[in-house]
């Protein structure tokens, strides 16, 4: 399956050959990575990550043809990180789902060469300091992603018991993303990029150090719910996950104590 823009996840269009067109999938700070959790220099500097996404507001839900996409309206800083690495706080813009057709792989972001199913990326911006989220996409510190990672276990995700057009129906319309958060908040943090083209090299990465888990069945009927588009047309999305990039002398920072 080709990719919109003559990219993808196939043989022919996928991350090995994305620097055809975009250059900077070569450059030095690259997402993701494998964090290797015994180089993680422990930053007591780093304060504890604030999320506060009570009044969020979610706009739609999309297949982009890449993933599957859920976007918020951020026209305040009620939904917003703040606190961590950051001076600023960040507004919520979307978030999206990476994921692999077995369990043994799907998540971008690998700790000490482990993948999950599964990886969630909750992408915000520095309204602070940009107009636009265009224009803090292109800045090197104008997006914040927070990453977090889904186990195959019991699950934390109630929504996902619903049937699934209720599902679709929750997540449309007053679904909190907080939902989807570990109890813990420890994380990693490092300069990176978007794993996805353009690939600009604007994204501060917090990575939580604990997955969500859902069990085996809700993984299933997720997928399922993942590849099913409003008119049911089934859409196979599958390994939509770009491998590992070199660290490049990047230091990956823990806010926790190994």
């Amino acid at each position: 399956m080709t990719g919109h823009h003559g990219w993808g996840y196939g043989q022919d269009d996928g991350p090995s050959e994305w620097y055809k067109s975009y250059p900077i999938a070569q450059g030095n700070r690259q997402s993701p990575i494998d964090i290797v959790s015994a180089k993680a220099v422990y930053d007591p500097s780093l304060k504890p990550l604030n999320i506060s996404y009570e009044s969020c507001t979610s706009l739609n839900i999309s297949n982009n043809g890449h993933s599957v996409m859920v976007e918020f309206e951020d026209t305040d800083d009620k939904t917003a990180i703040s606190g961590g690495p950051f001076e600023n706080p960040f507004r919520l813009k979307q978030f999206h789902f990476h994921w692999g057709t077995k369990h043994s792989q799907g998540s971008e972001h690998t700790i000490d060469g482990k993948p999950f199913p599964s990886e969630l990326h909750l992408v915000h911006w520095n309204a602070r300091k940009y107009a636009t989220f265009g224009e803090a996409a292109a800045a090197p510190d104008g997006l914040a992603v927070v990453g977090v990672f889904l186990e195959v276990r019991i699950t934390k995700i109630a929504c996902l018991h619903d049937e699934k057009h209720h599902t679709v129906k929750c997540l449309r319309t007053n679904f909190n993303p907080k939902c989807l958060l570990p109890l813990s908040l420890d994380y990693w943090t490092y300069p990176g990029s978007l794993t996805t083209p353009p690939l600009n090299e604007s994204v501060t990465w917090i990575v939580l150090k604990e997955p969500i888990r859902i069990s085996e069945k809700q993984l299933e009927k997720f997928r399922t719910l993942l590849f099913t588009s409003e008119e049911d047309q089934r859409i196979q999305m599958v390994n939509n996950f770009r491998p590992p990039q070199p660290l490049r002398g990047r230091v990956v920072r823990a806010s926790f104590k190994a």
